[in-house]
């Protein structure tokens, strides 16, 4: 078992890890990691290189081969040298390394040691604001004044704004929503559903996200969108992302995409609530994500297999929406990982390669600040950020897709 000794102040506490060190090693070993659990007993004795080794080690088992691959005991592993090395970190004052590695633990660790990993978190991340408290001005909005319609639609897809508009409705009932709505499998905006989320100021107050979130380490992708060559992702921190969106890179936008977030930094998670209507249906929440960047980001036309309502909380999109039954003239790639996504640019349709797409309805909307629309099941969407953009996307299934699932 590990030792969890030494001042109370100046240490990182892991009960779990404690508890379980001695049977996750023995598994561990059992599937060849001997070598780690070598250094894992020299980590715990203080030696960092042995900690820093052992994390190297399972980070290469988590690049092996395909995500789905890897075995959940090398990913309780990359949790515990995680752990190992921010102990270490924290006991010598060095805050930002200790939370970059504990992040590194929440979205690339396993499940085991999940609560020693959050807790380890508040307690890094209360003593680094304490020190930190010393300039708390404030550096404005990242969004005020409004953009006129004619400098909107340049950046548009053509046609965009021209045909059906997404209806939008204010104060709208369970009952309405499920019958209007969630039965027929149509889109809607839902309007004044988040005027109680702390949220909708918090988050347009770049002060206050460098505080709560400024040394988390993060995911984004860096490129045009995910279907282009020059796409890649990268790990950075809240800070450094907030920096680049100011800086407008040329190698294209940064984009935190699609990423739980809230699973990851609890304040962030406590500034909003599921929306009631996600319960309808008598399913489950899938999936809880964040979508946070400058004016310009693209999500590709592509379409999802769960209900999802995405939340506006901060700046302004545009959304455009295909139903399920023009799938064919979409022309989806015939890859596995990319099926889901339409070959069509919208950007710059390819008439010769694509002439079924050029002529067909759809629905389409600005999704305002405060907003919420409602996304059915399979339909196609576009989505393009117009100014700097905070949104949450709320996915959900009913009880027969979760069963069947």
């Amino acid at each position: 078992m590990l030792s969890s000794g030494g001042d109370f102040s100046d240490h990182l506490e892991t009960p779990t890890l404690d508890a379980e060190s001695s049977s996750l090693l023995h598994s561990i070993s059992e599937h060849g990691g001997y070598a780690f659990a070598n250094m894992a007993a020299q980590a715990a004795a203080g030696d960092f290189r042995a900690a820093e080794a052992g994390r190297e080690m399972a980070w290469e088992q988590l690049h092996l081969g395909p995500w789905h691959s890897v075995l959940p005991v090398w990913r309780d592993a990359y949790s515990m040298a995680c752990l190992l090395v921010a102990k270490l970190h924290f006991a010598g004052g060095e805050l930002q390394e200790a939370l970059r590695v504990l992040d590194m633990g929440l979205i690339m660790g396993g499940t085991m040691l999940r609560k020693d990993l959050d807790s380890a978190v508040d307690k890094v991340s209360a003593k680094a604001r304490g020190e930190a408290r010393a300039d708390s001005k404030s550096e404005g909005r990242f969004v005020s004044g409004e953009l006129a319609n004619a400098e909107i639609l340049k950046v548009l897809p053509e046609k965009s704004l021209s045909s059906k508009i997404v209806g939008k409705r204010s104060g709208l009932s369970l009952e309405g929503f499920l019958r209007d709505y969630f039965l027929t499998g149509s889109p809607v905006i839902l309007s004044d559903c988040m005027t109680h989320w702390p949220a909708r100021t918090k988050w347009n107050d770049m002060e206050y996200l460098k505080r709560v979130a400024g040394n988390r380490t993060v995911p984004v992708e860096v490129g045009k969108n995910y279907l282009c060559p020059e796409w890649k992702q990268e790990l950075i921190t809240f800070s450094q992302l907030l920096e680049r969106m100011q800086a407008n890179d040329p190698i294209g936008p940064t984009y935190l995409a699609q990423h739980p977030l809230f699973d990851q930094i609890n304040e962030l998670r406590n500034d909003i609530c599921v929306p009631d209507y996600c319960f309808i249906g008598g399913g489950e929440l899938r999936s809880l994500n964040a979508w946070f960047g400058p004016a310009g980001t693209v999500t590709p036309l592509h379409q999802d297999p769960h209900h999802n309502i995405l939340a506006q909380v901060v700046g302004k999109k545009y959304v455009r929406l295909y139903p399920a039954s023009v799938s064919e003239e979409l022309y989806p790639y015939n890859e596995t990982m990319l099926c889901n996504s339409s070959q069509v640019d919208l950007d710059n349709i390819n008439e010769e390669r694509f002439p079924k797409a050029r002529d067909l309805e759809f629905l389409d909307c600005i999704l305002e600040e405060g907003e919420m629309l409602y996304i059915p099941p399979k339909w196609w969407h576009y989505v393009r950020s117009l100014t700097t953009s905070f949104s949450v996307s709320f996915w959900w299934s009913t009880s027969e897709s979760s069963s069947a699932s």
